[in-house]
């Protein structure tokens, strides 16, 4: 089991969810970030005084697979992030000791959501 965590544009969530869904991976987490990579700072004016942002919004997505999923759940946040620029993101991949879904007290690949089953809705 993997927990994929990708950080990407806010732009190409739509995208990236969708293919996830397509995919069959529909057990994500969505969360607001800022963060600093390769992008370069950037200088706006805000009532008169002039700003330094040096953190980027961007958005981190996460689920968690089993092993036989890992690799094309990857191309496929890849593949739909991408655009070419600085600043695209990162794909983070960890082993994951242990899931317990709370529910049912199902654990671990019992516990992750099907991949490869698309509800739905979202073919």
């Amino acid at each position: 089991m993997k927990l994929i965590t990708a950080v990407i544009r806010p732009e190409k969530l739509a995208s990236v969810k969708e293919a996830l869904f397509r995919l069959g991976v529909t057990g994500v987490t969505i969360s607001r970030v800022s963060g600093h990579g390769g992008e370069r700072e950037i200088l706006e004016h805000y009532r008169g005084t002039q700003v330094r942002l040096e953190f980027h919004e961007k958005v981190q997505v996460q689920t968690a697979v089993s092993e036989q999923f890992v690799d094309r759940t990857v191309k496929t946040i890849s593949a739909a992030a991408r655009t070419g620029d600085v600043g695209d993101g990162k794909i983070f991949v960890q082993a994951l000791e242990q899931v317990i879904r709370i529910r049912t007290g199902e654990e671990n690949n019992e516990a992750l959501t099907p991949v490869g089953t698309p509800k739905e809705g979202y073919q």
